[in-house]
């Protein structure tokens, strides 16, 4: 157990929070999240506070026995460290090469006439010849002396910095901050759209989380990508725009969609030195956090980093983009999904079935309208919105309709497929989960079990606009064009993503949340139970502030306690 995880472990048996304690300690709750989660240090004075406050001993609270200390294994520690210090020399023997140079030393310099000083005679010299055994007494009793202080600031310095790794951290700049970046759903934005300005995305009535997260210490970025777009060609923009680069939507994938190959330029990066190696041979990685549709967004960014794609390849050799050449799975740190449609929302199917009725022009139209009335947007004035369409030769302001008759005439390459039980399939097959990266999946709901007409029926706390959606799904069932059921177990929802969807993918490897996080793995699917709430609250939509700050608290705070 580490030093922050005792402080933890003390914390919440004293009844205290993060908030609670670092008010008595006179500190930011982020100072006492960076203690706990191992990235830095508490001063003494905080030491003897909180032992005084725990009411145990400064021991308890810094010092671990070995047989608390973590093994490390090659998942634990993926870093590519150089070898500790004393890998191929036990301590007594370097102790003994120090011990000897030591003694060696003096008795070597007792054996030598002192020089003659000018103007006075040398005095006579004198034997020196040491005691039977002397040398080797005084060798032994050296190596004893050197071997304890070399085992005691072998076995203190990592307790004090929380592990050996973590003592090469310290000693080379400290332990590397993974950013994490915000990815909205379909008609999303982000801080590069004007009306974010006025109702941020994320956070909304509630404030920009970005700025709040980014007070409590942590580096938050906010993508914009292209709000009708395809998973792959925002997963482009979000790469492109994440290590400062021309969008390159790939040479096999643009001919098959018939649109351009490269897009818009970005000249910063939105996560400097994204995949590099700093203090002391850590990779740079980063957190992904989706929304909805931004789930996929961000997963499918992770499966081409990991994986690349063979078509691509083909298709451009030596030219093909990093994006697409694999072996950058250990560039993401974790992907968390937020009531995301991993299996696809069966309301593409209900409006499907609805759009001849209602004479629109298409279910993608009738689903964007209502994605903007839950943000409280009759529609985005176009000046004020950026629709991110230039891959199709729109680098201007258009208009609503405009921007979905552009997106649909690419046939599949388009939210409005992705988003259906049979897009999602076709995505869920290519994605997968990869080692190395951590995985957390969020449903909420907002319907419940109908008394007299069965199904699920709304909530009164419901947004009034997704009323009539999560009625909808609460009580359809059908098949999919592709031959997927959508049965009973579909008709939970949260008013746009059905529960079973949005809690995993299928065929993927999944867990209940475990209350432990050292039993976290890597390249499975953690479920969280869930959670009361329609489509908005997670984003702060006509939501409180304090418990939407409390839920990102949390969720940051376990993430950046991940075992690395």
């Amino acid at each position: 157990m580490t030093i922050g995880a005792r402080i933890a472990q003390y914390r919440k048996q004293a009844g205290l929070s993060q908030e609670a304690l670092a008010e008595q300690l006179g500190v930011s709750r982020q100072s006492v999240s960076k203690w706990e989660s191992g990235g830095v240090m508490p001063d003494l004075d905080k030491v003897l506070a909180m032992s005084a406050l725990f009411g145990v001993s400064t021991d308890a609270l810094l010092k671990e026995t070995p047989a608390e200390a973590p093994e490390e294994t090659p998942e634990e520690s993926s870093e590519d460290l150089p070898e500790p210090p004393l890998a191929e020399e036990t301590i007594e023997e370097v102790a003994e090469e120090i011990a000897d140079k030591i003694a060696e030393e003096p008795l070597a310099a007792a054996a030598e006439p002192p020089e003659k000083s000018e103007g006075f005679p040398a005095p006579a010299p004198q034997a020196q010849t040491p005691a039977p055994g002397k040398g080797k007494r005084l060798r032994r009793v050296l190596a004893a002396v050197l071997a304890a202080a070399l085992l005691i600031a072998a076995i203190a310095v990592p307790l004090y910095f929380g592990g050996v790794r973590e003592t090469w951290w310290a000693l080379n700049g400290g332990k590397v901050q993974y950013p994490y970046v915000l990815v909205s759903g379909m008609g999303g934005w982000g801080d590069g759209v004007g009306i974010n300005a006025t109702l941020p995305y994320w956070g909304a009535g509630t404030g920009s989380l970005a700025e709040y997260l980014t007070q409590e210490g942590y580096t938050v970025t906010e993508a914009t990508v292209g709000p009708f777009s395809s998973a792959w060609d925002r997963a482009c923009e979000l790469y492109a725009q994440l290590t400062g680069a021309t969008v390159d939507y790939g040479a096999a994938h643009a001919k098959a969609h018939n649109h351009a190959r490269f897009g818009r330029t970005y000249t910063e990066a939105r996560v400097p030195q994204w995949g590099e190696k700093i203090n002391g041979g850590q990779r740079v990685k980063i957190n992904l956090v989706g929304h909805s549709f931004g789930g996929a967004t961000v997963r499918l960014l992770t499966a081409l980093l990991a994986n690349g794609d063979a078509a691509e390849q083909a298709a451009t050799g030596k030219d093909t983009s990093p994006l697409f050449t694999g072996g950058k799975a250990d560039w993401v740190h974790s992907v968390t999904a937020l009531c995301a449609p991993h299996n696809g929302s069966s309301l593409t199917c209900i409006l499907e079935e609805a759009g001849g009725l209602l004479t629109l022009d298409s279910a993608t139209e009738l689903l964007a309208s209502v994605v903007y009335a839950v943000g409280g947007l009759a529609a985005p004035a176009d000046e004020t919105y950026d629709f991110m369409l230039d891959q199709f030769g729109i680098t201007g302001p258009v208009s609503l309709q405009e921007a979905y008759d552009i997106v649909t005439s690419s046939g599949t390459d388009n939210v409005a497929y992705d988003l259906s039980p049979d897009g999602a399939a076709a995505l869920n097959a290519r994605i997968g989960t990869a080692k190395g990266i951590y995985y957390f999946s969020y449903a909420y709901t907002t319907t419940r079990k109908g008394a007299l007409l069965g199904g699920q029926v709304p909530l009164t706390g419901t947004l009034p606009v997704l009323m009539p959606t999560a009625f909808a799904m609460g009580s359809y069932t059908g098949t999919t064009p592709g031959g997927i059921v959508i049965d009973e177990s579909w008709q939970e929802n949260d008013g746009l993503v059905s529960v079973v969807s949005a809690q995993y993918p299928t065929g993927d490897p999944h867990a209940d949340l475990p209350e432990d996080a050292s039993a976290f793995e890597t390249g499975v699917w953690y479920v969280a139970p869930t959670r009361s709430g329609d489509h908005g609250t997670v984003i702060g939509l006509q939501a409180a502030a304090e418990p939407t700050h409390r839920f990102y608290d949390t969720l940051f705070e376990m993430i950046d306690g991940l075992r690395r």
